[in-house]
């Protein structure tokens, strides 16, 4: 991973970081999603992370999705 890319979000749900991400790349921006969850018993976190140009807009989006949930 390159040098400019920032963690935004952390999730521990790999459903609620995948729809994350999706939305993100929808709107143009890149995102990478680090899964650091044990593959047996699904425990740990998925780290998001978007380039450091995209963050302030990648963090805009999130809490704009979450406020509608």
């Amino acid at each position: 991973m390159e040098n400019d890319w920032k963690k935004i979000k952390t999730y521990t749900n790999a459903i609620q970081a995948e729809i994350v991400k999706q939305m993100l790349e929808e709107n143009g921006i890149p995102t990478v999603a680090l899964n650091k969850q044990d593959s047996s018993y699904l425990f740990g976190k998925i780290e998001l992370y978007v380039s450091e140009n995209s963050v302030e807009t990648a963090e805009r989006l999130i809490e704009e999705a979450e406020g509608e949930n």
